[in-house]
């Protein structure tokens, strides 16, 4: 029978339907339309630049051909330069490939800038990994205090070797020297042991940790410092681990994959259009089960290609005088490839480039156990710059957002997250800059210890140069920040959900491949051919080609010796000079502008597939059902309770505490010197030094919950906790040692501070 009205619900519901999908189509072709204007007006933008800049300076050098006599002089002398410039060059050339040849024969040992000795060699332990922890030992008048909290250093192993944070005498390693700190170095070998995994070289590295912390009982945890991909490396330590490390520094590490900002992180979507974690699986097997670290190394050139490809050379050739031993130096670091198990390759990408998983708290390092990020409980340091391209600071930051709902999580928590934010320095520069090491690795190690000293919460570490030597050289303020205010520091873009996808296509395209594929290729290859493919890489290919090894090359090496001997540089006033500074500009902008285009086309492309309604509409089904992180504000709640039930118990200790950080609430930071003088007063009061490190930790933490959650409340209850006027006098004493004087509070910490002082002052009852 006809059912008029079940008609009518159904035409409106498929009308509502249709008004939905006309809107995602339109919402389709807008990101489309916007995001190819945005890149042709920065490819524009960019272009007419880089040609007024060209024709501005080929202009001014025209001028200099006005005397004919100067000009012939200076082709005669640019002539003779250029030439030996030419020898020079070619010959610094057959040294790296010289230095690949002997470091490859060493096996690829670190980079390190300092001797050191081994202590642990976990290729010995019951699960054997390619890990080492070693110690470095002081340069000569360098004065270790064994008591000092030690430094634990990890370096990325995405793809070279170890030692880049030690690199030079003005690195971590040697900030951490000069401030009297015990110093370790995870190094790792160039080939993985058989069968080892990441959750196997976690527990090593939980036991390196430990091991730092036994042959030092008298000093604080370890500080542990990530850098880059050693970043993530050190979260999954402190994640399966809580409690174990003192407080954690990453630099430069990426740890939300997917963020990013539209039209300029374009390496985030290679993992979508080059099909998942099937590729990582190919080259793999085509490796014997193994992963070839040269493959990332190629990847970081391809984000620069005007660098890699020319002016990296170029650079080299204008000043090969006073650069070949820099050049050499950093080659020898960038062409140490390593390697990884198809397992651990296989993990990171599912997990974090594709899956983007840490993150969203379900990375499983062992089957059926996640790791949560907000499990961690040391304070978490967090050093990014805006000038990085490979891991920018959304990447590096954008997982506080996607981890922790508010500010507010983090500090019911009990967690301290600082981030510090540098405006141009690129990736390598965060590990390798001396001018980065004497001014902002100073400035984070000698402000660590008053970190822990922090009220719960998030901050932004900010320095300002001033007069004066070591720390007094800078001031360090520490200001509270809200979750807001960090998405705009960050120039973050929303969430898009063109990202979610990725993930099952990747699954997709691997079962694909374990079925039908991966039988064959794995059939086929043998370990000679995957000898033969690692030798004919074509980053080992130019350092062979280049090298004593090449019989072609066998009278270079004597003829730049005999160039040296009779080397008549030019200066920078030499017309033809300028001229091929200028003309060496435009081939870098030319090769720029070309990766700018392909960026653009990267994309697009990307967005043209995933971009479509019915995919992204895939990827919203796929984050409800399983991507969709839990909050855990609500899981909490019952402690919160059980902490504000104790808001009226507790004594001198926990009164001081709350004090100090009421007034910290209203300031909206902490200067550097306000909490050294914190940490100075709960490790020497009477009444603090009977609590051990865990103890004070969570007395913090309680505190700060209370002045949160119930500040009024929490500041009232003082006359509980501080019942005889002695304890009062005595509170008042401690928290304006502590707070310096009124002049340095803003008006509202100087407003809460006199109401603390009227309230507990000898009239008071």
């Amino acid at each position: 029978m006809y059912n008029s009205a079940k008609h009518a619900d159904a035409v409106s519901e498929n009308a509502q339907k249709l008004v939905a999908a006309n809107a995602d189509a339109g919402r389709y072709t807008r990101d489309l339309k916007s995001i190819s204007e945005h890149h042709a007006a920065e490819i524009s933008a960019s272009s007419r630049e880089a040609s007024s800049a060209w024709a501005k300076q080929t202009q001014s050098l025209m001028s200099a051909f006005i005397n004919p006599w100067n000009v012939a002089r200076d082709a005669m002398e640019y002539s003779v330069d250029a030439a030996q410039r030419q020898a020079l060059f070619w010959d610094t050339l057959r040294k790296r490939g010289n230095v690949y040849n002997e470091h490859q024969a060493a096996g690829c040992p670190p980079v390190l800038a300092y001797d050191y000795e081994t202590v642990l060699d976990a290729r010995d332990f019951d699960r054997p990994v390619n890990y080492a922890l070693v110690r470095i030992h002081p340069p000569e008048g360098v004065v270790i205090d064994e008591s000092s909290r030690p430094y634990v250093i990890i370096d990325p192993r995405a793809g070279h070797g170890a030692g880049i944070g030690g690199f030079k005498g003005d690195s971590q390693v040697g900030v951490a020297l000069r401030g009297g700190h015990p110093v370790y170095f995870v190094i790792f070998f160039q080939e993985p042991e058989p069968e080892q995994t990441l959750a196997d070289v976690c527990d090593a590295e939980v036991m390196f940790v430990q091991e730092v912390a036994r042959q030092h009982p008298d000093a604080q945890k370890p500080v542990v410092v990530g850098n880059c991909q050693g970043g993530w490396a050190v979260m999954l330590l402190s994640a399966s681990q809580p409690g174990l490390t003192g407080p954690v520094v990453l630099n430069g590490a990426p740890l939300s994959y997917w963020a990013g900002k539209n039209g300029k992180n374009p390496m985030r979507y290679m993992g979508g259009l080059m099909g998942g974690a099937m590729p990582a699986l190919l080259m793999s097997d085509l490796g014997n089960g193994k992963f070839d670290g040269a493959n990332l190394v190629s990847n970081f050139e391809k984000l620069n290609p005007a660098n890699a490809n020319w002016s990296k050379y170029y650079n080299l050739y204008k000043g090969v005088d006073d650069q070949a031993d820099r050049f050499l130096a950093f080659e020898r670091w960038w062409g140490g490839f390593y390697f990884m198990n198809e397992n651990e390759m296989r993990w990171i990408v599912e997990n974090l480039f594709v899956g983007n998983l840490l993150t969203a708290g379900r990375a499983e390092l062992t089957e059926g156990k996640s790791l949560d990020l907000k499990h961690i409980t040391a304070p978490i340091m967090v050093f990014a710059s805006h000038g990085d391209n490979i891991t920018p600071p959304q990447q590096a930051l954008n997982w506080i957002p996607e981890t922790y709902r508010d500010e507010h999580e983090i500090k019911s928590l009990g967690q301290r997250i600082v981030y510090m934010l540098h405006e141009d320095v690129g990736h390598l520069g965060i590990f390798v800059s001396a001018q980065l090491a004497q001014r902002e690795h100073s400035a984070i190690m000698s402000t660590l210890d008053a970190m822990e000293s922090l009220p719960p919460g998030l901050y932004e570490m900010q320095i300002l140069d001033r007069d004066g030597e070591g720390e007094q050289r800078h001031k360090v303020t520490f200001v509270d920040r809200s979750m807001d205010e960090l998405i705009v520091d960050i120039d973050a873009d929303d969430a898009d959900d063109s990202f979610g996808p990725v993930s099952q296509m990747s699954t997709m395209n691997t079962e694909m491949y374990e079925k039908y594929m991966r039988p064959w290729v794995q059939a086929m290859v043998t370990p000679q051919s995957a000898e033969m493919m690692k030798q004919m890489h074509p980053l080992r290919l130019q350092r062979y080609l280049f090298s004593d090894k090449n019989p072609w090359l066998a009278g270079l090496s004597g003829f730049a010796d005999l160039v040296a001997q009779q080397r008549k540089p030019v200066g920078s006033e030499n017309v033809f000079t300028a001229l091929e500074h200028n003309n060496a500009q435009a081939i870098h902008n030319i090769l720029d502008a070309k990766r700018q285009r392909r960026d653009a086309g990267y994309e697009l492309a990307f967005h043209v597939v995933y971009g479509l309604p019915a995919i992204r509409a895939m990827g919203k089904r796929m984050q409800q059902d399983s991507v969709e992180r839990e909050h855990d504000f609500e899981r909490h709640l019952p402690e919160i309770q059980e902490i504000l039930g104790r808001m009226e118990k507790g004594g001198l200790a926990e009164a001081v505490i709350r004090m100090v950080v009421q007034v910290s609430r209203s300031r909206g930071g902490v200067p550097r010197a306000k909490l050294k003088r914190f940490s100075q007063m709960i490790s020497s009061e009477k009444a603090f030094v009977s609590l051990d490190e865990l103890a004070r930790s969570r007395m913090i933490y309680e505190q700060t919950v209370l002045s949160e959650i119930e500040p009024v409340k929490a500041e009232k209850s003082l006359l509980k906790l501080l019942s005889k006027a002695a304890d009062r006098k005595r509170a008042l004493k401690l928290v304006g040692e502590v707070i310096g004087e009124p002049s340095e509070l803003g008006a509202d910490s100087c407003n809460t501070w006199d109401n603390l002082q009227q309230l507990l002052s000898p009239k008071a009852k």
